[in-house]
């Protein structure tokens, strides 16, 4: 272990990051690129990164008008799993959670991946039979699943109350060892980082103005840098995507919602899986430092602010201190708010669009954060072979016009 003297703790106490070494270049912006990817958040810095190194496409340029995985992937609650209902969704998620298992070997980069599990809580007959219904259907899809009764889930969380006394009986859950929790700004650097040495260009703090399009086809972006060109375009800007499609002059159906989160002052070890409850609007794990996360659902309105509002913050931590009545002391130390995109039937687009080499991945909702790798790694696919991925292709945004819906507002339906 390096030792330093009392000088050189003063030293190093008051120098700055001027001569840390840099993860990744600050390349100017060149004329022209094999393919665009718009947004640098998780998802986006997946799909250049899988580009390259599944498809030797290196000629990639991730536009990002701020810094790197500083919009959503910086502002959720780092939820990961993977039993969804419908087989096309549950497809999607476990895909990821395959790539999940082996993703810090895989770039190199520690993403901190804990599978501690996830407990999604039953509170009445109904809660249970729709429990039972889908922990069946994941089984089927060949995902980990079970069913507990209320004694199974005291056992795994004892300080959840389970009595009969409490406000929201605790009937059941499911329970899914394999899911759990990822260090989310770990996932955007890791993934950065090794784009980046695949020769991808990474330009931050690049605005995408408009779209040049000709004849129905798409060759570049106007930018606060210039124009840049590429005959084949992957927006994955979350909250904002229906501004980008406004942009490129069709319409997705979407809405755009703030979703918030608090964490807590840091508290010793006492809770060591995610617990989450669709019913009361609430879920809650415990960081490795010791902060308790928490969150619930969109808030009711419309909007593009990252503030959220407090009555939302009220019901959620009052859900909470029923469920947890240990944490009514527990004093919060932050809160803030992300922009979600949300679809009809809580599932993503992957999908062409109406502009020939323009394909759009978003409308994740709040679950979008689990899926960064199998959606950067589908994405990627389709964008170098023009063609939808089979496990993306149910997620093209025709399905809304032929009714081929995939509704798992069921299993998406408290935030993630």
């Amino acid at each position: 272990m390096q030792r330093y003297s009392g000088f050189g703790l003063v030293k190093h106490a008051l120098s700055h990051h001027e001569h840390w070494e840099r993860q990744w270049r600050n390349p100017t912006p060149k004329k022209q690129y094999d393919v665009i990817i718009v947004g640098g958040g998780g998802h986006g810095l997946a799909t250049a990164y899988y580009l390259a190194k599944e498809h030797g496409i290196t000629n990639v340029a991730v536009v990002e008008k701020g810094w790197l995985g500083g919009g959503n992937t910086a502002r959720n609650t780092t939820i990961v799993r993977s039993n969804y209902l419908w087989d096309e969704a549950a497809a999607l998620y476990e895909h990821s959670m395959k790539l999940w298992e082996g993703l810090s070997q895989d770039i190199n980069y520690n993403v901190m991946f804990s599978q501690r599990g996830v407990l999604n809580l039953g509170h009445t007959l109904q809660d249970m039979r729709d429990i039972q219904r889908r922990v069946n259907a994941n089984r089927l899809n060949g995902i980990d699943s079970e069913v507990l009764d209320a004694d199974g889930v005291q056992q795994i969380v004892p300080i959840l109350d389970c009595s009969k006394r409490a406000r929201y009986p605790v009937m059941g859950a499911s329970w899914q060892p394999r899911a759990g929790v990822a260090r989310h700004d770990a996932v955007a650097w890791g993934y950065a980082r090794a784009a980046d040495a695949l020769g991808v260009d990474l330009l931050q703090n690049t605005e995408v103005t408009g779209f040049k399009i000709r004849d129905g086809q798409v060759y570049g972006v106007h930018t606060n840098r210039g124009d840049i060109e590429a005959k084949t375009i992957g927006c994955v800007t979350a909250g904002n995507s229906g501004v980008l499609a406004k942009m490129a002059g069709f319409r997705l159906p979407l809405e755009s919602h703030p979703l918030q989160a608090l964490v807590s002052e840091p508290l010793k070890p006492i809770l060591d899986t995610v617990v989450m409850s669709n019913h009361v609007h609430g879920y809650i794990s415990q960081s490795d430092k010791g902060d308790l996360v928490i969150g619930a659902g969109i808030d009711g309105y419309n909007g593009y602010g990252q503030r959220g509002s407090f009555p939302t913050v009220e019901h959620t931590l009052q859900a909470i201190v029923e469920m947890f009545p240990i944490f009514s002391r527990v004093r919060m130390n932050r809160q803030w708010g992300g922009i979600v995109d949300t679809c009809p039937d809580a599932c993503p687009i992957l999908s062409k669009t109406p502009v020939k080499g323009l394909f759009f991945n978003c409308g994740w909702g709040t679950g979008g954060f689990k899926a960064t790798p199998g959606s950067g790694h589908v994405f990627a696919a389709s964008l170098a072979k023009g063609e939808m991925h089979p496990i993306a292709a149910p997620f093209s945004i025709d399905r809304f016009h032929t009714g081929a819906l995939v509704d798992e507002h069921g299993a998406a339906g408290v935030a993630h």
